[in-house]
């Protein structure tokens, strides 16, 4: 995510994931890694967002699933910002088959 390599993130989506995020302005869904890598994250981290540090990164188990939580920190035409996600995942034969996010948003930093 912190490199934008859109396609590296659909790789580690199975091809028929079921995506829900929920960012501060907009609910997102997709049913496949295509428009999660295609249609959603483009739109999260825009050409224009300079991601300059991985500040966090926490992964651990609850119950079935596990839950990774991170953050960045970067700049772009509004300043720098921070931003921070919080995921629920279920992975099957080493690819995400369930995924749910929820983003702080860009914040000022």
């Amino acid at each position: 995510m912190a490199a934008k390599d859109f396609e590296r993130a659909k790789e580690a989506l199975d091809p028929a994931v079921d995506f829900r995020a929920l960012t501060p302005n907009q609910s997102w869904e997709a049913v496949s890694s295509d428009g999660v890598a295609t249609e959603i994250l483009p739109r999260w981290f825009e050409e224009s967002d300079v991601i300059e540090e991985l500040v966090s990164f926490e992964a651990d188990e609850f119950a079935d699933r596990e839950r990774v939580a991170y953050s960045f920190r970067g700049h772009n035409g509004n300043g720098p910002f921070v931003v921070e996600q919080q995921a629920y995942v279920t992975e099957e034969d080493g690819r995400i088959v369930w995924m749910r996010v929820l983003c702080s948003g860009f914040r000022p930093s």
